[in-house]
């Protein structure tokens, strides 16, 4: 939406993902992003850690289950998100203001990592019965004979049967990129 701040945020999950329940089914998911700047000491030619920025994160419905079955503390994460203001009154009735990212993207950081991304079945704010695929190894964690039976996108044309020519395989359709050729 026009005049929303959108940022991008690269950091660790400072715990496990907090799900929670709404009185009306929808599903919320709340966990902290730490993000520490380093910087190049040229004088002991040394990294040194900048003061980290703790920033409280939170996702909505299906996306919400799938952030609390993936991510786990200490994971390096890329979150992209609306930079959200919110007032509250302590109990002893102080004025604060808290700064949030509501979550929009999130995914691991590859840069020390590698992670298997498998798609969730399901979907369409089913709540809680449906939606997330139960994963325990994080990201895409789990047996893998199993994921691949599970998984539309480890079967050849998408697992829906049908080749390039039956309109299934988006990934190699005419016109789209096919990863051996530079797509712009």
């Amino acid at each position: 939406m026009a005049g929303e701040t959108i940022i991008t945020v690269v950091g660790n999950v400072t715990a496990d993902p907090e799900l929670r329940y709404t009185q009306g089914g929808l599903a919320v998911a709340n966990f902290t992003i730490a993000s520490t700047p380093r910087t190049f000491d040229r004088a002991t030619s040394e990294w040194k850690d900048g003061e980290a920025l703790f920033l409280r994160a939170s996702v909505w419905r299906d996306f919400a289950e799938h952030v609390a079955n993936s991510l786990q503390k200490g994971m390096r994460v890329i979150a992209q998100g609306r930079l959200k203001q919110r007032s509250y009154e302590t109990k002893e009735g102080e004025r604060r203001t808290a700064l949030e990212l509501e979550i929009d993207e999130i995914g691991p950081s590859l840069r020390f990592a590698t992670a298997q991304v498998t798609r969730a079945s399901g979907g369409g704010g089913q709540g809680r019965q449906g939606g997330a695929q139960q994963n325990s190894g994080g990201f895409g964690g789990g047996a893998p004979q199993q994921q691949a039976q599970n998984d539309a996108w480890a079967q050849p044309g998408g697992g829906s049967g049908a080749g390039a020519s039956g309109g299934g395989d988006v990934w190699n359709s005419p016109g789209t990129f096919h990863g051996d050729e530079t797509p712009f």
